[in-house]
């Protein structure tokens, strides 16, 4: 028993300045799950950079849902008073429950805070058994990160650009190297 420690223990060693010696993307852990980029693709310079904007510019989503869309949710963001006890505690709260607008509110430009105004919204939490699914006129709260821009059809088929949230992390920085439509997730908001 002792020899097989012993052997593992040298193994190991041996094994650990192999993998640091072949970088980051040589050994990942099991089920690690890293942006998905080309041969030609960003550095992991630009990738942290993605990152830490998305970090910076990550937002609380609470709004009332005004369209359901097949790859997300056109939300009015703006209900400080959905970070109520108990209400806080889910992501999704059905439209009966009583929530009004903040009248002047102003989104400040740190991280964590209330987001104002209508975003899209994408990657929602994965429901767990006989979950309800979002409806038009319910309510959100989520921690949401820049994504850049989404445009949908509106009433009368006219086109409307939003800004895009993400519910993952992962995901966000995904869709901000995608190219440069939806690069300008990292600048400030209002930019566009």
């Amino acid at each position: 028993m002792k020899r097989f420690v012993l052997t593992f223990l040298i193994l190991l060693g041996l094994a650990a300045p192999v993998a640091r010696s072949a970088g980051p993307s040589a050994v990942a852990p099991a089920g690690a799950v890293g942006p998905s980029v080309g041969p030609a693709g960003p550095d992991q310079q630009q990738i942290e950079r993605i990152r830490a904007a998305c970090l910076q510019g990550r937002r609380r989503i609470c709004g009332r849902i005004l369209r359901v869309l097949p790859d997300g949710l056109v939300v009015d963001s703006g209900y400080a008073d959905l970070l109520r006890p108990p209400l806080e505690h889910a992501w999704l709260i059905p439209g009966s429950v009583s929530a009004s607008r903040t009248a002047n509110l102003i989104e400040r430009q740190e991280p964590d805070s209330l987001c104002v105004g209508v975003v899209f919204l994408q990657d929602l939490p994965k429901a767990h058994g006989p979950a309800p699914k979002p409806r038009q006129y319910d309510y959100v709260i989520l921690l949401g990160y820049p994504a850049g821009y989404h445009t949908y059809a509106s009433v009368g088929g006219m086109k409307k650009t939003v800004r895009r949230f993400s519910g993952s992390l992962l995901k966000a920085v995904n869709l901000n190297l995608a190219g440069p439509a939806v690069s300008g997730a990292v600048s400030p908001v209002g930019a566009k």
